[in-house]
C-alpha cells in the first residue's frame, strides 16, 4: 500500500480524537466555565452539527481544486478549530470553535476516501478506504484515552493545544506524502458533483449508513450505564473497556476493507446481520463481567465490518461526483449518531431496562437490512432495464439483416 495512505490515517487519528475525546472532558469543561455538565454537552453537539453542514459545503465549494491542496486546506481549518477550542475565554466562544473544528470532518474523509482510492489498484480499493479509517479506530484506542487523560490532568485546553499539534503533523504529512499528480484537479466541478446527488441508489446508500450506524449509537451511547448497572464494572474500568471496542472496531474496519474488495454486498449484508446479532444478545451478555467485555468488542467488530462497503458503494453509484457523495456519507454517520442516540434514551427514559438502547439499535440495524435490500432490488432492476433496452436496440437491425 502507499506510504501516503499514512497521512491521511494521521489526519483520521487527529480528527477521532477530537471528536470523542469532549464526552470524556465534560466535568473538567463544565467547572472550568462554570456551567452544568448537561450545558457542556453542548459542545458534542456543536462538533456534530459543523459535520453535518461542513461535509457537503465544503466538499461542493472545493469541487474543482487539487484534492492535494483540499486535504491541507481542510487540515488548516481544523488546527484552527482546535487552538481557538484551547483558549476560547467562555461557553459560547467554545461553541463557535467547536462547530469550526467540525466542519473539515466529512470533507477530509470523502476526499479522503477518493484520494486513497485514486492510489491502488482497482481490486485493493476498500483496503485503501480502510486504511485511511484505521486512524479513526486507532484513536479510540489510544488517542482518546491519551488525551483524556492529559485533560483531567493538566486541563482540558492543554488537550486541545494537543490535538493542534497532531493536526500539525498531519499538514506536513500530506504536504510530503501525498503525489501532486495522483490528486489533480477534477474535471466535474460543482454540477457533475451535485447531479451524482440526484441518484437514487446514492441516498438508498446513505440510509444504510443512517439506519445502520444509528443502531451502533444507540448502544454504544449508553455503554457506560450497561457496563456498570448491568455487568457489574466499576467506573475506573469503563475507559479500558471502551479502547477494547476501539480493538474491535479495528478489527472490523481492517476485516471489512478485506473482504469489501472480494465481495463489496455480501460484506455490507454480512455486517449489518452481525450487527443485528450481537445487538440482540446484549441483553443476557450483560449480566456479567465477561459477557460485557464480549458484547463491547464484537459491537466494535460488527458495526465497523460495514464502514469500507459502505463507503465505496456511495463512491461507485455516485461515479461522477466521488467527492460530495463520500462526504455526505460522513454526514449521514454524524446524523446517525445523533438518531441514535436519541432512539437509545427514548427507550431507556421509557422504563424498558438498562439494555434496552441495544434492543433498539437491533431494530435500526433490521432496517438499515432492510434498506439495504431494497438498494440491491433497485439495482437489479436497473440492470435488467439496461440489458433489455440494449437487446431492443439491436433487434430492429438483426432484423434488417435476416431480411437481406
Amino acid at each position: 500500500m502507499p506510504l501516503a495512505l499514512l497521512a491521511l490515517a494521521v489526519g483520521a487519528f487527529g480528527i477521532g480524537t477530537t471528536e470523542f475525546v469532549m464526552m470524556g472532558l465534560l466535568p473538567e469543561v463544565a467547572d472550568d466555565l462554570d456551567i452544568s455538565v448537561p450545558t457542556a454537552g453542548h459542545l458534542v453537539s456543536a462538533y456534530a452539527l459543523g459535520v453535518v453542514i461542513g461535509a457537503p459545503l465544503l466538499a461542493a465549494a472545493t469541487a474543482r481544486m487539487s484534492r492535494r491542496t483540499v486535504l491541507i486546506s481542510l487540515m488548516v481549518l481544523f488546527v484552527a478549530g482546535n487552538a481557538l477550542s484551547a483558549f476560547a475565554p467562555g461557553n459560547e466562544s467554545l461553541l463557535a470553535a467547536r462547530f469550526l473544528s467540525g466542519l473539515p470532518h466529512g470533507a477530509f474523509f470523502g476526499v479522503g476516501a477518493v484520494v486513497a482510492t485514486s492510489m491502488v489498484a482497482p481490486e485493493r480499493k476498500a483496503r485503501a478506504v480502510s486504511l485511511m479509517f484505521l486512524g479513526l479506530t486507532v484513536a479510540n484506542i489510544a488517542g482518546v484515552p491519551v488525551a483524556t487523560l492529559m485533560g483531567q490532568r493538566l486541563g482540558w485546553r492543554a488537550t486541545f493545544l494537543g490535538v493542534s499539534v497532531i493536526g500539525l503533523v498531519a499538514i506536513a504529512s500530506l504536504a510530503l506524502l501525498i503525489p501532486r499528480d495522483r490528486a489533480a484537479a477534477p474535471t466535474t466541478g460543482l454540477r457533475g458533483e451535485l447531479a451524482a446527488l440526484r441518484s437514487l441508489p446514492v441516498w438508498l446508500a446513505l440510509g444504510t449508513t443512517v439506519a445502520g450506524f444509528g443502531a451502533l449509537f444507540s448502544a454504544y451511547s449508553y455503554i457506560t450505564p450497561m457496563l456498570t448497572d448491568g455487568a457489574g464494572y466499576g467506573d475506573s474500568s469503563v475507559t479500558l473497556l471502551l479502547a477494547l471496542f476501539g480493538v474491535g472496531a479495528t478489527i472490523g474496519n481492517l476485516l471489512g476493507g478485506r473482504l469489501a474488495d472480494h465481495a463489496m454486498r455480501p460484506t455490507l449484508f454480512g455486517g449489518l446481520t452481525s450487527l443485528v446479532a450481537v445487538l440482540a444478545l446484549f441483553p443476557p451478555l450483560m449480566t456479567t463481567a465477561w459477557g460485557g467485555a464480549l458484547a463491547v468488542f464484537l459491537l466494535g467488530v460488527a458495526a465497523f465490518v460495514t464502514g469500507s462497503p459502505l463507503t465505496m458503494m456511495v463512491m461507485e453509484k455516485a461515479a461522477a461526483g466521488p467527492s460530495l457523495a463520500s462526504s455526505a456519507n460522513q454526514a449521514a454517520f454524524n446524523l446517525a449518531n445523533a438518531g441514535g442516540a436519541w432512539t437509545g434514551g427514548l427507550v431507556l427514559t421509557a422504563g424498558f431496562g438498562v439494555t434496552s438502547p441495544a434492543s433498539a439499535g437491533a431494530v435500526l440495524a433490521v432496517l438499515g437490512l432492510g434498506v439495504a435490500a431494497v438498494a440491491y432490488a433497485v439495482d437489479r432492476r436497473r440492470e435488467s432495464a439496461g440489458a433489455g433496452h440494449v437487446v431492443a436496440t439491436h433487434t430492429p437491425e438483426r432484423a434488417g439483416v435476416l431480411q437481406h
